[in-house]
C-alpha cells in the first residue's frame, strides 16, 4: 500500500485562458480528515472533480493510490458532488440498492443504520424531502462506502445548524480504518473541530497546507481566524 493516498505534481486545469487550478503540487496521507478550504472560484470543485476522474487535467500530474484518475481510481473513491443526482421519484431504499449493484464495497446495512441515526424512512420519496432531508440520505449512502478517499463537496451547507454536529458526528464515526476524507466547505468554524490538516486554496494555488495544530501553534490562532486573514473576509 504506498504512503502516499494523493500526489499532485504540477497540476494545472485552465478553462478558455483562465487556471482554475495553477501548478499545484500536493501530497495528502491516508487516515486523516482534511479541509479543502478556500472562497468560491478558488479550485475546489475543480480539483475535486480532477480527483474523480470527471475532468481531465491540462498538464501536470495527479495519482490517488499509485494510479492516475480511471477505473483503480474509482473503485477506492466515495464522492459527494455539490448537488444532487438523484430522481426524485426513487425512495430512499432504491438507492441502497442501487448503490449495493454499482459498488461492491457498500454496507446496506450499515446505510439502514444511518438512516434511522438521521431520521430518514426508507419507503420515503426524494420528491417528499427536504433539500437536508436528501442531503442527509446522499452522506448515507457514501459514507457506508468502505472507501480509501471520501470527497464531500459542501457537505452541510444545505443543512440548518442545528443538524450540523449531527452530520459532522456521522462523518467522523463512519468513514473506514486508513480512509482519508476530504471536506470542501466555506463554513470553516462549524468543521475545524474534526480536521487534522487544512488546505488553503487561493486563485488555483495551494498557498498553506498544514496541520490544524502547527497551524494554532504557529498562528496562535484558529483555521476559521487564518482563513479569514488570508482572504481578507471582513475586512
Amino acid at each position: 500500500m504506498n504512503q502516499e493516498l494523493i500526489t499532485a505534481r504540477g497540476l494545472t486545469k485552465i478553462y478558455g485562458t483562465k487556471p482554475a487550478l495553477d501548478h499545484i503540487d500536493l501530497t495528502v496521507g491516508r487516515g486523516r480528515i482534511i479541509g479543502l478550504l478556500g472562497p468560491n472560484g478558488s479550485g475546489k470543485t475543480t480539483f475535486i472533480k480532477l480527483l474523480c476522474g470527471l475532468l481531465q487535467p491540462t498538464s501536470g500530474t495527479l495519482e490517488i493510490n499509485g494510479n492516475g484518475p480511471g477505473v483503480e481510481s474509482k473503485s477506492v473513491i466515495s464522492y459527494l458532488p455539490d448537488r444532487m443526482y438523484f430522481a426524485d421519484w426513487m425512495k430512499a431504499c432504491d438507492l441502497t440498492d442501487f448503490f449495493a449493484d454499482f459498488y461492491g464495497d457498500f454496507d446496506r446495512a450499515k446505510a439502514m443504520e444511518m438512516f434511522t441515526a438521521l431520521g430518514i424512512r426508507p419507503n420515503d420519496r426524494m420528491k417528499t424531502m427536504s433539500k437536508g432531508t436528501k442531503e442527509k440520505v446522499q452522506l448515507a449512502l457514501i459514507m457506508s462506502r468502505k472507501a480509501q478517499l471520501y470527497l464531500l463537496d459542501e457537505p452541510i451547507g444545505g443543512v440548518d445548524p442545528a443538524a450540523r454536529d449531527f452530520i459532522l458526528n456521522t462523518i467522523l464515526t463512519n468513514y473506514s480504518d486508513n480512509g482519508t476524507v476530504m471536506l470542501s466547505t466555506h463554513l470553516i468554524s462549524d468543521i475545524e473541530r474534526v480536521l487534522d490538516e487544512a488546505i488553503f486554496l487561493q486563485n488555483g494555488k495551494v498557498v498553506r497546507h498544514d496541520t490544524v495544530d502547527n497551524i494554532r501553534e504557529q498562528e496562535g490562532k484558529s483555521v476559521d481566524q487564518l482563513f479569514r486573514e488570508i482572504f481578507a473576509y471582513g475586512s
